[in-house]
């Protein structure tokens, strides 16, 4: 009766603003990023940073870490990687919720796009991380959460269209297929 239809119009309403992702925009002035070379995954001395190195720095970004290993920091004494490059302006998304993997794709295609014209930015990058606690990650297993829950993908783009795929996943869980 009555109540039914109020609960239906509660839940419908309430899922989808809980649906609707939250979008939010930042800009890193001044930023130290490493120095990428598509075809070099590993890294070269005074050349080019690894995949691993980038990863780490990725992480420091994302947190906010200040960056200038200042020993007066209680928090991080990280600095950037070497090679690196100060960009003057470096844009920072991140959408909050529910996507589903067509509209990863479609992120993907849109910032590819962002190569055209002015060809200012040599790579980009593209997160996705699972929740924490999700309770299934990747093929058939459940989740371990144990420590950090980590379960995400990082893609790394190039100007040139190649690209690089990393991949972290807890201990305990599956990698991914």
């Amino acid at each position: 009766g009555a109540e039914g239809s109020t609960l239906m119009s509660y839940f419908s309403k309430n899922q989808i603003q809980a649906l609707k992702p939250k979008i939010t925009f930042s800009t890193l002035r001044d930023l130290q990023c490493p120095v990428l070379q598509s075809n070099d995954l590993q890294g070269k001395p005074e050349e080019s940073c690894g995949t691993e190195e980038l990863f780490e720095w990725l992480g420091a970004v994302w947190n906010q870490v200040s960056l200038d290993n200042k020993s007066s920091s209680f928090l991080s004494t990280y600095s950037c990687p070497e090679p690196n490059t100060v960009v003057e302006k470096a844009f920072l998304c991140t959408i909050t919720g529910f996507i589903i993997p067509e509209k990863i794709i479609q992120l993907l295609e849109q910032l590819c796009c962002y190569f055209g014209e002015p060809k200012l930015a040599y790579w980009l990058t593209l997160t996705v991380h699972g929740f924490a606690d999700s309770p299934v990650s990747w093929r058939e297993s459940e989740h371990g959460f144990h420590k950090g829950g980590e379960n995400l993908y990082n893609f790394v783009i190039f100007r040139n269209l190649d690209y690089w795929l990393q991949m972290a996943v807890g201990a305990h869980d599956d990698c991914p297929p």
